[in-house]
């Protein structure tokens, strides 16, 4: 990074920056041995009490004190992706939120609440897409409330790393005392592709409907409940598939939502005693298919940042990282 002017080192960046893009070096005993600098880019989402907050597109906060900080400067947004289709992040949230319908919502601005008895944090969290129409202080006391009267932990679904994601809101959040759980990656990829790929999927079976069957496979869950069917049979058109194993248990599932052009790829989990043998591949090779028969073009997913396995997979299907999303928990004293 090339902070210099004249030979020197410059700060050009105050407190009115907050907000924006910013790279800095600084002052560390952390760093390597023999180093005396650190760097950190992202977005400015604080100058208070002489500290600067900085949160990197992964989500992480990192704080500077002001006496460290020794040049700084603004940068342009990064670059517009060349890998897969281009998406906003708006577009992509609300697409990846018809996929994941809650059983019950509520507007509050433009932020929409959504609980759905207890059945994953996405769809009984709060989804903040623009201005609550309160002060933040007197949104979040509204959440919690909201929460509280259906016997649910309160959660606000954030996402940082792209342009016009949600860093402000994620140091809110931490200020007001709400603490960032789980975080996960929104991968998107050209879907013909993964259509394209040479899997076997001779075996899989398609459906509109979900069953015990393929529930059984769908287990981490414990017993499904209403809201359970309810959540997963939501969204545009909604594809099931399984590959049979032995008894009731299928040897592998996955689930599809076609939305326009987007395929939204969901719940593809395989036995353990079956991985390696290309089943998570077919399933998806499978439901791509039947996106691309629906005039669907791009795909997304979304996948925890430590499972290495999927990972993997997704990048040999040409998945790349859009942004990350994080859900914050009111932090109960």
């Amino acid at each position: 990074m090339e902070f210099t002017g004249g030979g020197r080192l410059e700060i050009r960046i105050t407190s009115a920056d907050v907000g924006k893009r910013v790279s800095v070096r600084c002052v560390t005993d952390s760093a390597a041995e023999g180093e005396k600098f650190t760097d950190a880019v992202g977005v400015l989402t604080s100058w208070d009490n002489s500290v600067l907050l900085i949160t990197r597109k992964s989500g992480e906060s990192v704080r500077i004190a002001e006496p460290a900080l020794v040049a700084g400067k603004t940068v342009p947004p990064a670059p517009a992706r060349r890998r897969g289709p281009s998406a906003t992040f708006p577009e992509l949230a609300r697409a990846t939120a018809r996929a994941w319908r809650p059983v019950e919502s509520e507007e509050l601005g433009e932020w929409t609440l959504r609980a759905s008895d207890g059945f994953t944090r996405r769809a009984n969290s709060v989804l903040p897409l623009g201005d609550p129409g309160l002060p933040i202080a007197d949104a979040l006391t509204h959440v919690r409330a909201w929460y509280e009267a259906r016997r649910l932990p309160a959660y606000v679904q954030t996402a940082t790393g792209a342009e016009g994601t949600q860093e402000l809101l994620c140091a809110a959040l931490d200020r007001h005392g709400w603490r960032r759980e789980v975080s996960a990656e929104v991968r998107i990829a050209a879907l013909a592709p993964i259509g394209d790929l040479d899997a076997d999927i001779s075996a899989i079976r398609l459906s509109r409907t979900v069953d015990d069957t393929w529930l059984r496979r769908y287990q981490r869950f414990g017993e499904p409940g209403p809201a359970v069917r309810s959540v997963l049979t939501s969204g545009p058109s909604v594809w099931f598939a399984s590959v049979p194993g032995t008894g009731e248990v299928p040897a592998a599932i996955g689930r599809c939502v076609v939305d326009g052009r987007w395929a939204g790829f969901m719940a593809v989990e395989v036995d353990p005693e079956q991985r390696r043998r290309g089943l998570a591949t077919a399933v998806m090779t499978a439901l791509a298919r039947r996106a691309l028969d629906e005039g669907a073009s791009a795909a997304w997913l979304q996948v925890e940042a430590d499972n290495d396995g999927a990972r993997a997979l997704y990048d040999g299907m040409g998945f790349a990282p859009h942004h990350h999303y994080h859900h914050y928990r009111w932090a109960e004293a």
